[in-house]
């Protein structure tokens, strides 16, 4: 050991260990970090991977799915207990799928909601304006 800290030229004083409180607050920052990664990757991760199993579980026939390759489907039959389902993606023409490889459930209500109205004021304020302008 002395040859070692004659040869770096770290006096005796640095070399001998800091105490058990110096490992301590050596080891926070590095739980500080984990603690920080599981709560903004670890966490939502897992919580999103709970959300997909629970939508592939809940897939019935006549819901339209998205696969992770694109294809745009209806899902025919599905078996509980397999993973394999069938998928329609065009008339007459079925494929079989992995239920692993559902991306998304496609929602049949979602662009049928009402138009919002392109002014964003007020109807009375609107009145108002054109009253002054006149």
């Amino acid at each position: 050991m002395d040859i070692l800290i004659r040869l770096f030229g770290i006096p005796p004083a640095y070399a001998q260990d800091a105490g058990g409180m110096g490992a301590i607050v050596q080891l926070l920052p590095l739980i500080a970090i984990f603690g920080v990664f599981y709560f903004i990757l670890i966490r939502p991760q897992q919580k999103k991977q709970k959300e997909q199993r629970a939508m592939i579980d809940a897939l019935s026939r006549g819901d339209k799915v998205v696969t992770g390759g694109g294809i745009v489907g209806t899902v025919i039959k599905v078996e509980p207990g397999k993973e394999e389902m069938f998928v329609e993606i065009a008339p007459n023409v079925r494929v079989t799928v992995l239920r692993s490889t559902v991306s998304a459930k496609i929602d049949p209500n979602a662009g049928k909601e009402a138009p919002k109205p392109a002014n964003d004021a007020k109807p009375e304020t609107a009145k108002a304006e054109t009253e002054k302008q006149s």
